[in-house]
């Protein structure tokens, strides 16, 4: 029990130094920036920063959200996200344990973290995430157990033809773009990762959901401006709702159908 306890702390510490590095990634992708070098900095000051300042949740909590050397603000979304990596690190622990699984899971939660926060910020899903991730996913099929490569295959063409479709669809009928191609390329990658199944959960969850927030937004907007939600962030939902309870969710619809 004791031993058990010790390497989710262990896990948790360890997502949340991912998270840190995910912190890097949301802020340098989309600015075309190398996310190697240079060293993290602050952005108003732009002093590098020491490394008894980057311990993931913990420097935001001793410098209570500020810079030690200029006092800008530091945005609460740092240890959010710092937070949310060492969380999901352990979930993805408690699925398959200390196996080749949870490294290929883990890197799926991470980049679906971090194109959530880009698409929420610049609408947009950057390439260098995506095709890789395709990639990835496909080749986990070939030498793990989570699913066979005709499923990720599937997934793939599932994935990225059903978006396309709609996408195509909807520009058919009212000659505006409706979904960007990056969402496309996302599901696709979501498919190569977890197959055909969560593709169909994943759309039905991301477009439940997505609409939910859009009408909300939508009443909440003023003077008829209108708002452009990103469906990055609904998608990737979906996506880590099916990782982690999608078979039992699929389980207690049919049973309630049934």
């Amino acid at each position: 029990m004791e031993q058990s306890v010790t390497i989710k702390i262990f896990v948790f510490v360890f997502g949340t130094a991912v998270g840190s590095f995910l912190n890097v990634c949301i802020y340098r992708l989309p600015n075309s920036l190398s996310i190697i070098r240079p060293r993290s900095m602050c952005p108003r000051c732009e002093t590098k920063i020491a490394f008894y300042d980057n311990i993931p949740i913990l420097s935001y909590l001793w410098l209570r959200g500020r810079c030690r050397h200029c006092g800008a603000t530091i945005s609460l979304r740092y240890p959010l996200v710092e937070m949310a990596a060492g969380l999901f690190a352990v979930a993805v622990f408690n699925l398959h344990g200390v196996a080749v699984e949870s490294i290929f899971l883990y890197a799926l939660v991470a980049a679906l973290l971090v194109v959530t926060f880009i698409d929420i910020d610049h609408q947009i899903i950057p390439d260098v995430i995506t095709y890789p991730g395709i990639v990835v996913g496909f080749l986990s099929s070939l030498i793990l157990n989570h699913i066979t490569y005709k499923e990720s295959i599937l997934g793939i063409l599932l994935g990225g033809g059903l978006l396309f479709l709609v996408a195509s669809g909807y520009y058919f009928f009212t000659k505006k773009e409706g979904m960007g191609g990056g969402d496309i390329k996302l599901l696709a990658m979501i498919g190569a990762f977890l197959g055909w199944k969560a593709i169909i959960f994943t759309t039905f969850v991301g477009s439940a959901v997505g609409t939910v927030v859009g009408i909300a937004v939508a009443l909440r907007t003023q003077g008829g401006r209108k708002m452009a939600v990103p469906f990055g962030p609904f998608l990737s939902l979906g996506a880590l709702l099916f990782l982690f309870w999608g078979q039992g969710i699929i389980n207690w619809y049919l049973g309630f159908m049934g």
